[in-house]
């Protein structure tokens, strides 16, 4: 079966055709620049086996985006048999992937205003799927549905019960079907069947993060909360903030919530701190190779990883016998020191890392841990659109339950 997999972002539209059960990738590509014109044309990189390439085409919303996409598929005889999509939030209507039809639009439209910069795009993207091609089989994944099942000490705010019941107010983490996705891989490397798996997966993304506490298997805690905004020090958004900031915030601004909004999800976390960049490989690389502010991007970079290090503590405690400490995404990936500093001082939680390993860390998975450590520390590549097609593929074929209410 084809499986074609959207990824739809706020101004890009990643696209991966996928032949399943195997995982093999047939075509690939991103629609870049998806709406008002920018100074960067709009343009599609596609690839497809060994050959690369990219065409300019105007696309003033994800549909026509889409359409453009389609067209280049079909040209090369490229037919999917089913589309699957990501969205960020489900919601209480939706703790696993569902096939999207006439019957369950409306509760899939109710979720827009959870994730506003990312679930509008996705669900209009269903929406114009379905009008072109109404007989193609169509399924939602949810970066939430990992977390589903998270435990009420985990998942409850201490607000008056009546608020969170009508409003819908709990924890629902975010990054799932990658902190799923990177557990299965893990698992499968340390030769461990997963639902005996206990770890702690770090998503450390160049825009967003978060840490995942998992235990047989299953998620008990991310640092992701009602929104993405809560955690870990990311890109531009704040994480953790004392909620009397954001009232003083409010206060400031007469009320005028899209500012303060603004503020702590696109003007905070790295970018606040530095000053100069939101993405904290230019902050390590100024802090520690003697450029610009030294001492604010020294400072920077500690308020950074003390937040990593801090949850991961918590999570190995969270957690109890860790099997391992996980590291994927652009950063977890990519960046040695960030790994070495998130993990310094952890030694009395079993946690050792082996330098040596450490920066020779190029194929992965790859076991970083230091012979004397307690806890295996892996670097995985994470792989959401595999992780959503194979979500897909089980739906479609019923080996996987549909959403349903939580």
């Amino acid at each position: 079966m084809k499986i074609l997999v959207f990824n739809c972002g706020s101004s890009s539209l990643k696209y991966r055709l996928l032949d399943m059960p195997a995982g093999r990738e047939i075509s690939g590509g991103e629609a870049r620049h998806v709406g008002p014109p920018t100074t960067e044309p709009a343009e599609i990189a596609y690839r497809s086996g060994t050959v690369e390439s990219a065409v300019r085409v105007k696309m003033k919303d994800h549909a026509e985006a889409f359409g453009a996409i389609m067209k280049l598929l079909e040209g090369s005889s490229l037919s999917p048999d089913a589309v699957a999509h990501r969205l960020v939030h489900g919601g209480r209507k939706f703790a696993a992937p569902a096939v999207i039809g006439t019957k369950n639009m409306g509760a899939l439209d109710a979720t827009r205003r959870l994730a506003p910069l990312h679930n509008p795009p996705a669900i209009d993207l269903i929406g114009e799927c379905g009008r072109r091609y109404p007989g193609l089989p169509q399924v939602a994944v949810f970066d939430t549905a990992f977390h589903a099942a998270m435990p009420p000490c985990a998942r409850e705010y201490t607000l008056p019960r009546r608020l969170t019941r009508a409003l819908g107010i709990r924890k629902y983490g975010f990054h799932g079907t990658s902190h799923e996705y990177v557990a299965e891989e893990t698992a499968k490397f340390i030769g461990k069947p997963l639902e005996k798996l206990s770890a702690v997966s770090c998503h450390l993304g160049s825009g967003g993060a978060s840490l995942c506490a998992i235990v047989n298997g299953r998620s008990v805690d991310n640092t992701m909360g009602f929104s993405p905004l809560q955690g870990l020090v990311m890109s531009t958004r704040c994480g953790d903030i004392d909620p009397a900031i954001v009232m003083n915030l409010l206060a400031k601004n007469t009320g005028n919530s899209a500012t303060v909004e603004r503020i702590l999800n696109s003007k905070s976390g790295v970018l606040g701190l530095s000053g100069i960049s939101s993405d904290i490989r230019d902050v390590f690389a100024g802090a520690y190779g003697g450029a610009g502010d030294v001492a604010r991007l020294q400072a920077a970079a500690q308020v950074y990883v003390w937040r990593i290090r801090k949850y991961i503590g918590a999570y190995l405690a969270a957690v109890g016998r860790t099997d391992a400490l996980i590291f994927t995404d652009t950063i977890g990936e990519s960046v040695p020191l960030v790994r070495w500093a998130a993990c310094s001082g952890l030694e009395h939680f079993g946690v050792r890392l082996d330098n040596r390993r450490n920066h020779g860390a190029k194929r992965l998975p790859c076991d970083i841990s230091s012979e004397k450590s307690a806890v295996k520390i892996i670097v995985v590549a994470t792989n959401e659109e595999l992780a959503i097609a194979r979500r897909a593929y089980a739906v479609i074929n019923g080996k996987q339950a549909q959403g349903r209410k939580i």
